[in-house]
């Protein structure tokens, strides 16, 4: 599946039929001019509910002039495949996270006639800027639309040149577009009305955890990032909970059980890099039997069945409930009534008075694992809740909490894992524990210094 970037200085602009480009070479001196025509047909589809839609995934089948086939755009990023006469189910797959299975139909046509104007430098031949003026009918259903714009891509490098040209497109009577794209034109939806705080993160993570996914379907491996919007929407369900509705709040035992299962894979992760770091500053000398190998099949053995783990989970109806449920949240947000930001500081404020208090007794009591564990969460929803109220002071405070308490539980899955590993070596030929031991006492060693450091930041 080819990948395509798009370019990251890109700006629509509205204007009339009698509108006159301005000339490009008052923007781009000494660049050469080349001129071309593209006639194209973009068949839109989308779930019954319009599920695609609500997620901001576009998926289409393109005809004509510009690189016929079928694609999935998801925020600067298309996915194409080569045309064929039904959707390919390849990427019917890739979406079925975001459709919950639903079946796809065709939903409207966009029929473009594109004049574009590109201005390349003579020497490398490299393209510096495109302006395209778009002629442009479309359908839905009973719903006909036409009209005229301009599409502008500068190379990314540009920026002082795309204000330049920008400032043209104004005098010459161009206004910024006020659609999106041709699909929300058609479907009337120019903008979504002004969120509060609260539902704009609830928005955010939700777009991540839905990215997430089809990342994963496309054999990439987002895993981290996946897990975090998990997180952070799981503590502000709980940071927040009186605002939110009975059915929102029951979603907790949800979102922590997937992203615990991504959690067994990331851990993975962390400690593979983590060992190959350490083995890389003993001397070689003391790295006695095939310690890295042992690592890797340890690790392997948990992280693949962990993998294949979340692949089949992400096809049985719990998950797919899930984001069907996260799905309509995006639609209209789980919430009782009206949020105020005076009670968004407030619950904030006791998340944050909640987990200095379990700092504090992590650090002066027995049972320091657990107490940092605990500690160390509690630290997580304090910043998540601050990053909705957007308090800087005490999202940057308990990052570093976060940061420091993080590493001592790295410490204490890395101390589990050496323990089992050495065991193994120990009773296999060829194999001994002694490395695994030097590497147990260095993380025993990072353990107590995190421990001392996160006395100092109570």
């Amino acid at each position: 599946m080819p990948e395509q970037t798009l370019r990251p200085r890109r700006s629509t602009w509205d204007v009339d039929r009698d509108f006159v480009l301005p000339d490009l070479d008052a923007v781009i001196r000494g660049g050469q001019l080349e001129q071309d025509t593209a006639d194209t047909v973009t068949a839109f589809y989308d779930t019954d509910d319009a599920a695609l839609w609500v997620h901001g995934i576009e998926f289409s089948r393109r005809d004509g002039d510009q690189i016929p086939g079928w694609q999935v755009r998801v925020g600067d990023t298309e996915v194409q495949w080569a045309l064929t006469d039904g959707p390919p189910q390849e990427a019917v797959g890739l979406l079925t996270g975001a459709t919950g299975g639903q079946r796809l139909h065709h939903v409207g046509t966009v029929h473009t006639v594109r004049h574009r104007h590109r201005v390349t430098d003579p020497d490398s031949r490299q393209v510096l800027a495109q302006v395209a003026e778009d002629d442009t009918t479309a359908s839905s259903g009973d719903r006909l639309l036409a009209w005229r714009q301009i599409n502008v891509e500068v190379d990314d490098t540009a920026a002082v040149r795309s204000r330049r040209l920008g400032r043209l497109l104004r005098t010459a009577g161009a206004r910024p577009a006020r659609y999106p794209g041709p699909l929300a034109r058609l479907r009337g939806d120019d903008a979504r009305p002004p969120a509060d705080p609260l539902t704009s993160y609830l928005d955010a993570q939700i777009a991540a955890i839905v990215a997430g996914d089809i990342g994963l379907r496309r054999g990439l491996d987002p895993i981290h990032d996946t897990r975090v919007a998990l997180r952070r929407l799981r503590s502000t369900l709980r940071v927040f909970a009186p605002v939110f509705t009975p059915d929102a709040l029951a979603l907790q035992d949800d979102l922590s059980w997937f992203a615990g299962l991504l959690g067994e894979v990331r851990d993975c992760q962390v400690q593979r890099s983590r060992f190959d770091a350490a083995l890389d500053e003993l001397p070689d000398e003391l790295v006695l039997g095939p310690v890295r190998a042992r690592v890797s099949t340890h690790l392997q053995a948990i992280e693949l069945p962990a993998r294949a783990q979340v692949s089949r989970e992400m096809d049985a109806p719990r998950y797919l409930a899930l984001l069907a449920e996260l799905t309509r949240w995006r639609r209209a947000a789980p919430l009782r009534s009206t949020v105020t930001g005076k009670a968004l500081a407030r619950r904030a404020g006791k998340a944050e008075r909640t987990a200095a208090r379990r700092l504090a007794d992590a650090v002066t009591g027995s049972g320091h694992d657990e107490l940092l564990h605990r500690a160390r969460k509690a630290a997580k929803r304090a910043r998540y809740g601050a990053e909705v109220t957007a308090d800087k002071r005490t999202i940057k405070r308990f990052k570093q909490i976060q940061s420091v308490l993080g590493d001592h539980q790295d410490t204490v899955v890395a101390r589990e894992q050496l323990r089992r590993m050495a065991i193994t070596a120990g009773t296999t030929d060829g194999e001994n524990g002694f490395a695994f031991g030097l590497l147990y006492a260095r993380e025993q060693q990072i353990a107590d210094n995190r421990v001392r450091a996160a006395g100092r930041l109570r």
